[in-house]
């Protein structure tokens, strides 16, 4: 694929070709040619999107390299507490009676007073949650009893009383203010809070994931559980941990299967049709175009313009005007002549008015009086009183219509759109507006009073971990979790640390895109103004330009970077000998064609962006004043069909506001577009050139969507901003005195109807 005049590949100049033999140099524009079909030796990518990825590779995520030697500290811990309560046996030994019992104890220990004590207690129940690797001999068995242990410590109360701690710990000032007067803050200083996170990181991780080998006691004691995480009882302090705040959204409000089976629902509560397909399966079976710029594309391209030049010369004024009318015409030369043709011939035998009144004589002057004038068409307008029948129409009409009737859709937006528009209109009769108090719903009101905060806090960490950004002394510290307590002294610690700090980088990308993603999906789904409240207030925090800024990069790179030791994955590293690391070993990273959390990272930005700017005039603007098409253009580098897909979309929508010979530059992207991107009836994103016919007033346009926000329901029981919507409680005795109260204060003051109608009217 072209993606720009000058995109990548290797240009053939003249120089070069003639040194290529004329026997072998038509061979060689026919590999070149294969190239560019998409035949190159380069494969697509492998890439399966999904809500996550493998869960061995969510768990090994969870903690830092750094934080290798605390494995056998957590081990230390359950072992010293096992063998003073139970006995020398094992843990995979004993009983369901016995396992209840110490999980209860231990979930007893982390009631007391010593801080000391309590974080022992809570190393072991970490050490529970990590599957007792201690007595396993393979990452299989590993697996197995973190899913015992965790549905066991999650039956006898433990999350509940993490979360209980886990506040204890967000309120101790104590342990912040001696932590900011460190010169450098370490792994060390967040000791008690990331015991208790990681807890509650492996439980939500664990049992979101649905075995089919579960025992019916598993599977209700998942869903209740689903639904208490969702509840208010945790949701009143928002947990404060990346990933866990993404597995949590995650599993109490669904993926994207079940934000389609919502969306699927909600249509037929609606009475609409159908969704015609689901947009993330069709884009599974498409393949990834073919690279940008080859150099038989460059030589094609010179070989044509050579052609054109010994064609017939045409006025230009009206071979721009028939060229713009098909920008896919095919690149052949004799397509080129014959459509020029008809344009010719077109031109000659349907002369324009200027020319036919210089060819036709001058008319012969007549009196005024003389004068007949004769209407040109019917004296009177027609008017239509059914716009929905089509008694009367042609044929091909009605076929027409038909079509158009068939293929309209109708979102859940404009349905929620319109009830709003009409509660504004009349606000007494109208009632109260049913709500759903799903999870969605209980979430939005939640952290509807700090959103604007979390918005801002989520995108400066993002803004920190970009590849992009340089280190300022005012960004937030993201590296406390990976630094150790003594700073490297050899080469090659250097080198883990700083594949350790990349790979943590890389993570805090990941979880923020997808819970950023996950939100706007379901607040759209619940309320149109909902979503729109999130959006807007991602925008005022300059949103598009950080994740422009953060595709300004070699993305290719980024894609398939190697910032990963794999012997030192958990629960890799926790069952076999680790071998003597080396600086070939770090440098040589994994196997892997891509890495999968990076290509995921990048979707799900590039769908944030979109969602951003869709139908939104002045946010398509900011694409094309930060300069973004040569941006996503590079993007496009990338030979996976879904991120190709989401930058099409965006370079789609901001095309006609390019200009015409970035158009004429990037026919190959514009075919691209063409075939990938769904289009719609009257869309004009390939010939708009009237750029003033929309001037780009970003505050009016975003004071207006503020405005029907404000006026509209976001997640309230009743209407925010709306007085008439509020339900009053009178007190009793004014229930009583009503009469009294309607005679001393109506009927025996005189009204004079006159003037409340004048001042009302007139």
């Amino acid at each position: 694929m072209d993606v720009g005049g000058n995109g990548g590949g290797s240009a053939v100049n003249n120089k070069q070709r003639a040194m290529i033999p004329n026997k072998s140099r038509g061979e060689f524009t026919r590999n070149l040619r294969k190239d560019s079909e998409g035949f190159s030796e380069s494969p697509d990518l492998e890439f399966d999107y999904a809500d996550t990825d493998k869960w061995s590779a969510e768990l090994s995520e969870l903690y830092s390299y750094t934080e290798g030697p605390e494995f056998a500290l957590n081990r230390k811990c359950f072992e010293d507490e096992f063998r003073e309560h139970v006995s020398d046996k094992k843990w995979t030994e004993l009983d369901a009676a016995q396992h209840r019992a110490h999980a209860m104890r231990l979930l007893d220990g982390l009631e007391v007073i010593a801080r000391e004590k309590r974080l022992k207690v809570a190393r072991a129940i970490l050490y529970m949650a990590q599957g007792t690797f201690g007595e396993c001999t393979c990452e299989l068995e590993v697996q197995h009893w973190m899913r015992y242990n965790i549905f066991l410590l999650l039956d006898v109360g433990t999350f509940s009383a993490l979360v209980e701690l886990l506040n204890m710990e967000i309120d101790n000032s104590a342990a912040c203010s001696s932590a900011v007067r460190k010169p450098a803050i370490s792994l060390a200083d967040s000791t008690d809070l990331r015991v208790l996170l990681n807890i509650m990181y492996l439980m939500v991780e664990t049992i979101q994931q649905d075995d089919p080998a579960d025992k019916p006691e598993w599977r209700v004691i998942r869903e209740t559980f689903r639904s208490e995480l969702g509840s208010p009882l945790f949701n009143n302090e928002p947990i404060s941990v990346l990933l866990l705040l993404w597995k949590s959204i995650l599993f109490t409000l669904g993926g994207f299967e079940q934000l389609q089976s919502l969306k699927v629902q909600r249509r037929q509560q609606l009475g609409l049709p159908p969704l015609p397909e689901d947009s993330i399966r069709v884009v599974r079976s498409m393949r990834a175009a073919s690279p940008p710029a080859s150099a038989s594309d460059l030589i094609e391209q010179q070989q044509k313009r050579a052609r054109r030049e010994h064609k017939a010369l045409i006025k230009q004024d009206n071979l721009d005007a028939f060229n713009e009318k098909d920008p896919y015409k095919a690149d052949d030369a004799r397509e080129d002549e014959e459509d020029n043709d008809d344009n010719d011939n077109a031109i000659e035998t349907e002369t324009f008015p200027i020319e036919r009144d210089e060819v036709m004589p001058p008319p012969i002057p007549h009196p005024p009086s003389e004068r007949v004038s004769f209407p040109k068409g019917l004296p009177w307008a027609p008017k239509v009183s059914d716009t929905d029948t089509v008694v009367g129409l042609p044929r091909p009409i009605h076929e027409s219509i038909k079509t158009l009737k068939q293929h309209k859709y109708v979102s859940i937006a404009e349905i929620q759109i319109t009830k709003e528009e009409e509660f504004q209109k009349t606000p007494l009769s109208g009632g109260e507006e049913e709500l759903e108090m799903c999870a969605t719903e209980l979430l939005y009101q939640g952290i509807l009073p700090s959103l604007p905060q979390y918005m801002i806090a989520l995108l400066k960490i993002l803004l920190a971990a970009a590849p992009t950004s340089k280190a300022k002394t005012d960004s937030i510290n993201i590296l406390a979790d990976v630094l150790p307590e003594e700073m490297p002294t050899t080469v090659l610690q250097s080198m883990k640390l700083g594949v350790d700090v990349n790979r943590h980088k890389e993570i805090i990308v990941k979880a923020i895109s997808a819970i950023l993603l996950l939100l706007l999906k379901h607040f759209k789904l619940n309320h149109i103004y909902q979503f729109e409240y999130m959006a807007q207030h991602l925008v005022f925090a300059n949103c598009i330009p950080l994740i422009l800024k953060f595709f300004n990069q070699n993305i290719m790179s980024y894609i398939t970077a190697k910032n990963s030791i794999s012997v030192l994955d958990f629960p890799y590293c926790v069952v076999h000998e680790l071998p003597e690391l080396t600086a070939e070993s770090l440098e040589a990273g994994d196997n892997n064609q891509f890495c999968w959390r990076n290509l995921f990272s990048c979707i799900n930005l590039l769908r944030i962006l979109n969602k951003l700017t869709k139908w939104k005039h002045s946010r398509t603007m900011m694409l094309v004043v930060f300069k973004s098409a040569p941006i996503l253009k590079r993007a496009l580098k990338v030979k996976q069909a879904m991120m190709q897909l989401y930058v099409l979309k965006l370079l789609k929508v901001q095309t006609k506001y390019l200009g015409r010979q970035w158009r004429k530059s990037n026919m190959k992207t514009m075919s691209a577009i063409y075939q990938k991107v769904r289009h719609r009836l009257n869309d004009d994103w390939a010939y708009g050139n009237d750029l003033d016919a929309r001037p780009w007033d970003f505050q009016a346009e975003e004071c207006a969507l503020r405005a029907n926000i404000d006026g509209s329901t976001v997640g309230a029981t009743t209407r925010a901003t709306s007085v008439l919507g509020q339900r009053v409680d009178l007190p009793e005795d004014f229930q009583m005195n009503y009469d009294l109260w309607l005679e001393r204060e109506v009927f025996s003051k005189p009204i004079s109807w006159r003037n409340c109608f004048s001042d009302t009217f007139f």
